[in-house]
């Protein structure tokens, strides 16, 4: 099948839920990228700062871009001047370089919260009790220029269905917890991304807002 129809056909199973799809475009050439915005795609997900600053002047200005990877502080200035949202804020340090180079720019950019959902140690991501010392610090409250917009987890690469859901589902109930603590009368706090190509369709029984899809759009790399 072409991109074309693998977006279709994904749009399709979004029809009547609460999610987007955030096409996962790590590693692959400018000409396929074209080709998903000609197909519908809106919103793209990269992995690596170098790779989306390279990318973003070949592509419409309408374009979302998502950075999804793990991001290092000194690389935020390089996608501070068009990043829509950086869905891997694992730290209140990364919150704090946003918050500057979002000032200098003199616009908002929209972060996520990256919760350690997996049974890897590989994954990164805060655990509740972190994610409610960075909201609650003053150094968060007086930031001006990020929004936040929602949490991010990545679940365990398991084909165990059961596994995926807890993990999913533990996802779902911190971003519950605290849109009730924290968000509640904040509309644009309402993301919880979660979901890849291997289980996306879990996730989005389980609550997902935002899918992050690449070899099933794609093909593998």
């Amino acid at each position: 099948m072409s991109i074309a129809d693998n977006i279709h056909r994904i749009q399709q199973e979004l029809t009547g839920t609460s999610a987007k799809l955030v096409a996962v475009t790590k590693t692959h050439p400018i000409e396929l990228l074209q080709e998903a915005y000609a197909a519908g795609s809106r919103i793209f997900g990269e992995n690596r700062v170098q790779e989306m600053a390279a990318k973003q002047p070949e592509l419409p200005a309408d374009v979302e871009w998502h950075l999804i990877g793990h991001l290092q502080t000194n690389k935020v200035k390089y996608i501070a001047p068009f990043v829509h949202t950086i869905q891997s804020i694992d730290s209140l340090k990364l919150l704090q370089e946003v918050e500057k180079q979002a000032a200098r720019h003199e616009r908002e950019i929209r972060c996520l919260l990256q919760f350690h959902i997996a049974k890897e140690d590989t994954k990164t991501g805060l655990s509740l009790a972190e994610a409610e010392e960075l909201l609650q610090s003053p150094e968060f409250r007086a930031m001006q220029h990020v929004r936040l917009a929602g949490v991010m987890g990545i679940a365990t690469n398991t084909t165990d269905e059961h596994q995926l859901r807890r993990e999913f589902r533990e996802l779902r109930g911190y971003f519950d917890k605290l849109k009730a603590l924290y968000f509640a009368d904040d509309e644009a706090f309402r993301e919880v991304s979660m979901g890849m190509s291997s289980d996306y369709r879990l996730a989005i029984q389980e609550g997902s807002t935002l899918i992050r899809v690449g070899s099933a759009i794609f093909g593998a790399r």
